[in-house]
């Protein structure tokens, strides 16, 4: 390719560089908000943004493989998001962001591999508890059984699950992250055809209601993002609603 020029000249890598971005948004809540919509596209190791006036309405995506960046950046381009339509590029060079974070890859990694460690420690630990027979919904987590068999409140109880409900035009959501809110969620489902709306529980974080026209457009949406990960600890649940 020839040396790059302008923006519209960047070749593909591995971070999107995104603004029109709504700057009346928190800072901490834009960050999750566009982690929770582009971990979609595939691993992501870093969503930058910066509270200084020159960097408001822009964000940086950094994913671990290109094919990741490629695929955000077409499908989302003009999404709208927090009601303004986003604008992604590729970013220039390594990144405007690297060029302000080449001091905090070393320690990134260092991190990294500190929390690797700590999460291989925690999942030996409850592969054992599950082996045991301890926690019904950590053999699931780990393939021990399938998910619909994962009861969402552990307790006696959970050794009988209950059975499904019917097939029906209304997904239940379970294993929200706490920070998730009906906007991100909207973001996912709207996606699949036949989106009517969701309904969160104030009093019950983590689940939501999400209703489509009929039950084959659920269906498509359940299979979709069953296991989707909003943040890397939570794996939503999700099966048809009982009415």
């Amino acid at each position: 390719m020839a040396e790059i020029t302008t923006g519209g000249d960047v070749p593909p890598n591995m971070t999107i560089y995104i603004n029109n971005l709504n700057e009346k948004t928190k800072l901490e809540e834009l960050k999750k908000s566009l982690y929770a919509v582009f971990s979609q596209f595939g691993k992501i190791l870093e969503v930058l943004a910066f509270k200084t006036l020159k960097h408001k309405g822009q964000a940086w995506v950094v994913f671990e493989e290109v094919s990741s960046a490629t695929n955000a950046l077409r499908q989302m381009q003009g999404f709208p998001f927090y009601d303004k339509p986003m604008r992604i590029q590729y970013a220039k060079t390594k990144s405007d962001i690297i060029a302000k974070g080449d001091g905090t890859f070393v320690p990134r990694e260092r991190r990294k591999r500190h929390e690797e460690r700590g999460r291989k420690k925690k999942e030996q630990h409850d592969a054992n508890q599950a082996g045991m027979g301890l926690n019904p919904a950590y053999a699931g987590a780990y393939g021990a059984s399938p998910l619909s068999q994962i009861p969402y409140m552990g307790g006696a109880k959970s050794a009988v699950p209950e059975a499904p409900a019917p097939p029906n035009n209304i997904l239940f959501v379970q294993n929200l992250p706490h920070q998730a809110n009906q906007m991100m969620l909207q973001m996912l489902f709207c996606q699949y055809q036949g989106f009517k709306e969701v309904r969160m529980v104030e009093a019950k974080p983590g689940i939501a209601f999400v209703e489509y026209e009929n039950e084959m457009h659920s269906t498509v949406a359940m299979q979709g993002l069953q296991g989707f990960k909003m943040s890397p600890e939570n794996p939503m649940l999700i099966t048809y609603a009982k009415k």
